[in-house]
């Protein structure tokens, strides 16, 4: 009877953190772009007495970009691998403070959202539709705070953007440094370190206002604090409040059983998706001596978001009908550690973290218990202890905790040697405490689940993830000119899902999946009826070979695996998934022109993702996951960058991907891929989509362009900026029917301009995103029933709930900061 909607990941990300200092950064640049950046840091604060100087503004150019997707620092134009990086100066040049802001300029990027905390992330079309329920697929995206994997069980963390070095998208399997749910690709946050130099820091405020809706602000500083010679500290801090534009206008509900009515006159509100977050990060950088540091740090943020973050179907455009409470509160923190000396001439780097984060909330289930109390009558079952019937209105209230513990220890020979080497060991351990307690109020004690007040139905579970592994990549310089990488990760994972999930008794329901089959072990449940472990051992490779022209212009070729661990699924009946695996097949250029003044990188692939964890809504409403045949896709990325004159820039990214199944998709899986043959006890089968069919969430072409203008104004340096997105026409589903019930996630283009001054202490700026108010469309879920969904003929009678995510309307905004 669980139902979710197909994309309703629950918003939120927090968390518990102490904000008390308030203190930013500014500065970057994408991949394409030069930046001025020092190795490996950002660019500080400008001390009193800079100068402003017309050479600046067009010097930046030939400046090197230093990288360290391989684990080592490296020249971006060296690394032979598709990699996008936007440098502190260009995150705040593109008014960056979340993932959602930054992934619209990478071109090889794609996501779904359902609000703050809860997005799903995408490379290279690799996606296959997923709902990213608690007890389904890890994401095939991996994400890293600097050395550390942040990517939880339902997806990473949404980190505001601020006094952030770099942020490095790697477009492809990087499987073999970056291990599980690297499969597709990885997203890592460099944040900037303490640094001895000197003190330092920038504080920021912000107010915008949403088109829509209504005001919002942001205020976040840092500081740099040397303590003596050989330490420093670095503190940041940030509030910020996001305005909410979505309205939840007033409705009636009529429950065909039992004729009773209800409204949402308590809950209508105009512009009620607002967002509160505040964070902070402090670091200390201990330099025991000329090859020994050791830099702990320690982070968190908490985030509380209200209402939904959909339009509805029916309605007018950012207007929804919510008849309870849409609420979720999301608080982290975690804890890390590096370790980083020489051991002879080698470097060894231990990199350890702590992640614990807690999200609990409330959203609304009405339109669930009306769909199934119209097609099946249920609500002649919910009664309270007179026997009298109650209102079969349905709310959910959530609360999962997660912890996260990474430990890596690695030794790398020296970049200068001709075969260079690196490696290590691996070991992640990731838990998600999982309750849901979906409530019909005053509901008779002997259909309530035991131990709960009114739960018609409870989902308390504990899902372990369990990493290890041992990896190595190494490098030899066949000539000065060509060069061979041979890289494989052996590693083995252990998951567990074990608890309960189900109704107040079997009589409830005739399916016996819900039986209870031994005592609770989970604590808050009234008994087991899950308990199961999945495991694997086994290895991925990389084989890389790259030949240099010149200082400036490099091809490689690589073929490499990724891989996403199995699991369990919560229907006892149903077998563990297994992993399943990407190849990618990849030829890729990189070029510098005129002194670094043109720059353009671009690279083509075919991937060959096998055994697809594909999950979906079953039987029940329960989601299922099954290795559901193979997919081919393939694309090519293309990134320039150019100075076009004095001060005056131009970059574009684009990305093309043809991505579909190669073999049938069943109701009913089978070796064969045969849709004609039933299943073990008899059960129909039915084709669900044919082989050719293309894969959904991703666009066959998204591009951006940014074009920007900078010049001196006595002594200031002022800028124009314009920056455009197009993202393509997207598939919702990859069934066919619920494909067409959904519909298609149309094509749009939003176009960013910003205009400011600064001197060498203060800046100005005032910017609006999405110029052209564009409602575009960013995902898509259904509320109904497996049969109303699944049943032409059902869905015409009794009708079916669509909500669709958008991006934030035209916001306009003003910032200003100062440095010292």
């Amino acid at each position: 009877m669980r139902s979710s909607r197909l994309f309703r990941t629950r918003r939120g990300i927090a968390l518990t953190l102490l904000a008390t200092t308030m203190l930013c950064t500014s500065g970057g640049a994408l991949a394409q772009d030069a930046a001025d950046d020092e190795p490996g840091t950002a660019d500080p604060a400008q001390p009193p007495d800079a100068t402003v100087s017309e050479d600046r503004l067009s010097a930046d150019y030939g400046v090197d970009i230093i990288v360290t997707a391989q684990k080592r620092e490296e020249n971006l134009q060296d690394v032979p691998m598709a990699i996008t990086a936007i440098t502190t100066k260009k995150l705040d040049e593109l008014q960056v403070s979340d993932f959602d802001d930054y992934a619209r300029y990478l071109p090889s990027v794609s996501y779904q959202t359902a609000g703050p905390g809860y997005s799903n992330v995408y490379f290279r079309g690799v996606a296959s539709g997923e709902n990213a329920n608690h007890s389904t697929s890890l994401p095939s995206v991996g994400t890293y705070l600097d050395e550390q994997p942040i990517t939880t069980i339902t997806g990473a963390l949404d980190i505001h953007v601020f006094d952030i070095a770099r942020v490095e998208a790697l477009a492809g399997p990087q499987g073999t440094l970056y291990g599980a749910s690297s499969q597709a690709g990885t997203i890592r946050i460099i944040t900037n370190k303490p640094d001895t130099s000197g003190f330092y820091g920038e504080a920021n405020v912000e107010v915008n206002n949403v088109a829509h809706g209504e005001w919002g602000y942001v205020a976040e500083a840092f500081a740099n604090m040397p303590i003596s010679e050989n330490v420093a500290a670095r503190v940041v801090g940030w509030v910020k409040r996001d305005a909410g534009y979505i309205d939840n206008i007033p409705g009636t509900l009529t429950f065909p059983t039992s004729g009773i009515v209800f409204d949402n006159s308590e809950f209508v509100e105009d512009d009620y998706n607002d967002v509160d977050t505040y964070g902070a990060r402090a670091a200390l950088k201990i330099d025991l001596d000329d090859t020994w540091t050791v830099t702990p740090q320690i982070m968190g943020q908490y985030q509380k978001s209200s209402g939904f973050f959909a339009q509805e179907t029916g309605l007018g455009e950012l207007q929804i009908q919510q008849f309870n409470p849409e609420r979720s509160v999301d608080k982290w923190i975690q804890a890390a550690l590096t370790i980083e000396g020489k051991i002879g001439n080698f470097d060894l780097t231990y990199a350890g973290a702590y992640l614990k984060r807690k999200l609990y909330g409330d959203f609304d289930y009405a339109d669930y218990a009306y769909f199934y109390d119209a097609l099946f009558g249920y609500g002649a079952y919910f009664y309270d202890n007179d026997g009298n019937l109650v209102n079969p209105n349905q709310y959910v209230q959530y609360a999962d905790r997660f912890t996260k513990q990474s430990h890596e220890l690695r030794l790398a020979s020296p970049a200068t040697e001709r075969v260079r080497f690196i490696g290590g060991l691996f070991y992640q351990r990731q838990s998600h405490n999982i309750e849901q307690n979906y409530i019909i109020d005053d509901i008779a004690d002997s259909i309530t689940v035991p131990g709960t007040d009114s739960n018609i139905w409870l989902t308390k579970q504990l899902r372990v993830d369990r990493d290890y592994a041992v990896f190595g990549e190494m490098t030899a310089d066949v000539t000065n000119s060509f060069s061979l990488t041979l890289g494989t990760r052996i590693y083995h994972y252990n998951n567990s899902l074990v608890g309960f999930f189900g109704y107040a008794n079997p009589g409830f329901s005739s399916n016996p999946i819900y039986l209870c089959q031994g005592p609770p072990v989970v604590d808050g449940s009234p008994c087991t009826n899950l308990d199961k472990r999945t495991k694997d051992t086994d290895f991925i490779h990389k084989i890389n070979a790259t030949y240099k022209f010149n200082d400036d212009a490099l091809v490689y070729a690589t073929v490499s695996r990724g891989f996403r661990p199995g699991g369990i699924n919560r229907r006892g009946s149903l077998p563990p998934y297994e992993a399943d695996f990407i190849d990618n097949y990849e030829l890729g250029f990189k070029t510098s022109w005129l002194d670094n003044r043109v720059r353009v990188n671009a690279a083509a692939y075919q991937l060959d993702w096998t055994d697809i964890q594909l999950s979906f809504l079953g039987a029940n409403g329960l989601s299922e996951v099954r290795n559901a045949g193979d997919a081919r896709i393939r694309g090519a990325e293309l990134d320039v960058y150019a100075l076009l004159a004095p001060g005056l820039s131009l970059g574009v990214g684009a990305a093309y991907n043809d991505a579909e199944i190669t073999e049938d998709f069943c109701r009913i899986a089978n070796e064969l891929f045969d849709c004609t043959l039933p299943g073990p006890d008899g059960t129909p089968n039915a084709l669900l989509a044919p082989a050719g069919t293309r894969l959904p969430t991703t666009a066959k072409f998204k591009a951006n362009a940014l074009a920007r203008y900078e010049f001196p104004v006595g002594s200031y340096d002022a800028h124009f900026q314009a920056g455009a997105v197009h993202e393509g026409r997207r598939t919702s589903d990859l069934r066919l029917f619920e494909r067409e019930l959904l519909g298609d996630l149309p094509a749009y283009t939003t176009v960013d301009l910003s205009t400011g001054l600064a001197s060498d202490r203060w800046s100005a700026e005032l910017f609006v995103r999405n110029l052209f108010d564009v409602n575009g469309k960013v995902g898509n879920s259904i509320q109904c029933l497996e049969t109303t969904c699944g049943d032409p003929d059902g869905l015409t009678d009794i009708g079916g709930k669509i909500y669709t995510f958008v991006i934030q309307p035209r916001t306009i905004g003003l910032k200003i900061g100062t440095k010292f």
